[in-house]
């Protein structure tokens, strides 16, 4: 699947106040999916020494989907598209690496 399509379908399952009008519902969202998403890795490296079990990666890999749903509804409330998105982070990705400027910090480098 591309990331149109998944956009695309993922939409149909936008229900939320006043979607198509309404960045901060998918913002806020996607702020505890990512939560979420660290809390278990935490629970691994707590309770299962960093040994990632195969149920843990299987509730990871649910988690992930709900972080990828609310940056695709995110992406559409901001009139963008995730494939332009994908190919304009790995452009820069590029540049970064082929000045050498890969790791630090800040967007501007």
């Amino acid at each position: 699947m591309d990331f149109h399509t998944y956009q695309q379908r993922s939409r149909a399952t936008a229900c939320y106040p006043d979607a198509g009008a309404n960045p901060i519902y998918p913002t806020l969202g996607l702020c505890g999916e990512a939560g979420e998403v660290a809390d278990k890795i935490k629970k691994v490296l707590r309770d299962q020494g960093g040994e990632f079990s195969a149920e843990v990666i299987a509730a990871l890999q649910l988690e992930l989907g709900d972080v990828l749903w609310y940056v695709a509804q995110l992406a559409t409330e901001l009139g963008l598209e995730l494939d332009q998105v994908a190919q304009a982070n790995l452009d820069k990705l590029a540049s970064r690496s082929a000045r050498n400027v890969i790791s630090g910090s800040g967007d501007s480098r």
